[in-house]
């Protein structure tokens, strides 16, 4: 079961899938705080993964894209 900022945040991704949402972004829209750590960001899209990935390990739907943010592929 999600929790509650995991389904915030899969929420928005899905919301703006195909396009590479921004950390900063991210930080504002789903926390509501410009100042989230990049951490806590990290430790809930690893959480996540492990909810919605066949392998987290290799992550079909929701992308990294290093020093520019995350995106949600819709393989549908």
């Amino acid at each position: 079961m999600l929790s509650a900022m995991e389904h915030r945040l899969l929420r928005y991704l899905v919301l703006n899938r195909e396009r590479i949402v921004p950390k900063d972004e991210l930080f504002e829209q789903v926390w509501g705080d410009a100042i989230t750590g990049d951490g806590t960001l990290s430790v809930h899209i690893r959480r996540l993964r492990t909810h919605i990935e066949p392998d987290p390990a290799q992550p079909r739907y929701i992308q990294t894209l290093w020093g520019r943010g995350y995106s949600f592929r819709d393989l549908s």
